[in-house]
């Protein structure tokens, strides 16, 4: 995860090298290290480090790790190409090497070779089948092509191997919701809950399953985790206090009256509903009346 503070040097250092104060070679390294992606920067400034024989030299054994990074940048922003180039250098240096036959793929996947790209994948992962980034780049390309099904069960088969992987099981949650497969993807987000109980957005994210799949216990349940929402991000998810207001208006429409138990639901509505009263006076005070009337729908006083 990016901090604050890595985001201010790397934003201190593109600014220094965009107005030819040097340090693209550090620049690059951040981008690097911090797992960024900003292609155009990357591919700018890369080549004008690998056109020149005198800086391409000093960076010794690095070079290669160049040629890699800007290859990757360079089919990022379909400079098709300048990548090509950059893997022909590479193959050169390393002939049989696995890193380089997986940049050759991924070229053939940026070409829009689907059956070529998958069958250099498929016949990577029999020499190495524990090769996580080979496994995602199956994904992408069952996406390209529109096979979500394809994409589903590839991603299924990966996390029976790497139960761990959360961008996985999100990525997984995001196609279930794209066709309506609800019940799928609140499974997901409770596997990511469990494995990363703090993060408000796993939190938010399986309210809004369970919220969009209705019933009173599913709403129920989506009230609790907006408000786990609304506890781990100090009160500051504007999100989940919608939530929480349409899951306590939606419970009692359903109920009618009938659930006495629930005497704290129209308390955490009205505290809901001030807080968001307090934040559009701070953030957007022309669009108070607007608050003012979606409340007054949920009839929230």
């Amino acid at each position: 995860m990016v901090t604050k503070t890595d985001e201010t040097q790397l934003n201190r250092l593109e600014n220094q090298v965009d107005n030819g104060g040097g340090g693209a070679w550090e620049y690059l390294c951040l981008v690097k290290k911090l797992k960024v992606r900003r292609p155009e920067k990357v591919l700018k400034h890369g080549l004008s480090i690998l056109n020149d024989p005198k800086k391409r030299s000093s960076l010794g054994p690095d070079e290669w790790t160049l040629y890699e990074q800007v290859s990757i940048a360079a089919m990022d922003c379909q400079c098709l190409d300048v990548a090509k180039d950059c893997i022909k250098v590479l193959q050169k240096k390393f002939p049989e090497s696995k890193r380089v036959g997986r940049l050759e793929a991924i070229l053939l996947e940026a070409k829009g070779l689907w059956a070529e790209a998958e069958k250099a994948y498929s016949g990577l992962l029999e020499d190495n089948p524990l090769d996580q980034v080979l496994h995602k780049r199956r994904v992408s390309i069952a996406k390209a092509q529109g096979d979500y099904s394809g994409a589903i069960d590839l991603l299924n088969k990966y996390l029976e191997i790497f139960m761990a992987d959360h961008d996985a099981w999100r990525e997984l949650a995001e196609i279930y919701i794209s066709l309506q497969m609800y019940k799928q993807a609140a499974f997901c987000y409770e596997e990511l809950i469990l494995s990363q109980p703090t993060v408000p957005l796993h939190h938010l994210a399986y309210a809004d399953v369970l919220y969009t799949l209705g019933g009173l216990e599913n709403l129920q349940t989506a009230k609790k985790y907006y408000a786990s929402t609304i506890d781990l991000t100090g009160g500051k998810n504007t999100r989940a206090l919608f939530g929480l207001c349409l899951c306590t208006s939606a419970i009692a429409q359903l109920t009618k009256g009938r659930n006495k138990e629930d005497k704290e639901g129209p308390e955490l509505q009205s505290l809901a509903a001030a807080a968001l009263e307090k934040d559009y006076k701070q953030r957007a005070p022309g669009k108070l009346p607007l608050l003012a009337s979606a409340l007054r729908s949920l009839k929230i006083s």
